[in-house]
């Protein structure tokens, strides 16, 4: 897969994070695309209120495509949740990807590079920081609550 391709792929997946910046509740806006050898094959962004995160939408899009895939998020997937459900580190190991690439990591307590560890012990190639000078205006007001 190109670099350029992934670059596309990930101001696509800004694109669609935008237009739900503050639309998300307590959760930020997140756009998260699911390429594969051959191009996109699933996108989505975090829905109003904060729920279906980003990654769950665009890897159900996705369906069997997502494995072997490259996911790229706007902010490090979350490795636990507020509410009861699959986290989105658990549901991009579920799906097989091979690759995430990531925008902006999150110092939220539902992520704090937890998400992040948890892939790249699970053998997840990750990037952190790709094109992330783009990706911060999406969270110029998002203050996830301290750790500790």
């Amino acid at each position: 897969m190109s670099r350029q391709a992934e670059i596309a792929a990930m101001r696509r997946a800004i694109a669609l994070a935008r237009p739900g910046v503050g639309r998300t509740g307590d959760n930020p806006s997140v756009g998260c695309v699911i390429l594969g050898p051959d191009g996109i094959v699933g996108e989505g962004a975090t829905a109003e209120g904060g729920r279906p995160h980003a990654e769950e939408l665009a890897l159900a899009a996705a369906g069997a495509a997502a494995r072997g895939a490259t996911a790229l998020v706007t902010l490090e997937p979350c490795a636990r949740r507020s509410l009861p459900g699959t986290s989105c580190t658990d549901r991009l190991l579920a799906a097989g990807v091979r690759r995430v690439v990531i925008a902006c990591r999150d110092a939220s307590v539902f992520a704090g590079g937890e998400g992040e560890s948890r892939l790249r012990a699970a053998g997840v190639e990750v990037e952190t920081g790709f094109l992330e000078s783009e990706a911060l205006v999406l969270y110029a007001r998002y203050r996830p609550a301290p750790q500790g």
